[in-house]
């Protein structure tokens, strides 16, 4: 039979309370246990003396028999200075997913694509301008170009 100390949950609906116990490994989580060793309160501020209580010897005695804390209670006693915890290494953990990576790679190109529409459209005004001076000079040569049509006509 494995031992582990493990959390234990009490409490009503979005009010945990917690007791550290000593359970069959494959025991349910809020099932029957060996023995309790101490009790877990998150809803207290993290500083307060009461939200986190071992019973240190009884913790150390399981402990020595072999029982083995899940990653939370081993936090806790580590923090207890019970235990010493090895700190885990998570080189992704600030790393965004594939699905952001990929979103963000998707808004870079539409920047990218609206970036370049406006350098086009930045460069487009020089044309528009040589267009604009253009058509404002066709209607002057169309204007004088009717007068002398008209001219022909009334000689007709």
């Amino acid at each position: 039979m494995s031992v582990s100390l493990r959390l234990s949950r009490g409490g009503s609906k979005k009010r945990p309370y917690y007791k550290v116990v000593v359970a069959n490994s494959r025991a349910p989580r809020d099932g029957k246990y060996l023995e309790q060793v101490g009790t877990y309160n998150p809803l207290l501020a993290k500083d307060d003396e009461n939200r986190v209580r071992l019973v240190e010897d009884r913790v150390r005695y399981w402990l020595g028999v072999g029982a083995q804390p899940t990653d939370r209670v081993a936090r806790m006693l580590d923090k207890a200075g019970i235990k010493e915890r090895a700190a885990t290494v998570n080189p992704q953990k600030g790393e965004p997913g594939k699905k952001a990576k990929e979103r963000a790679e998707e808004k870079a190109e539409k920047a990218r694509e609206a970036e370049e529409a406006a350098a086009a459209a930045a460069a487009a005004p020089a044309v528009e301008e040589v267009a604009e001076e253009v058509a404002a000079e066709a209607p002057a040569a169309e204007e004088a170009a009717p007068a002398e049509a008209g001219e022909e006509q009334a000689e007709g």
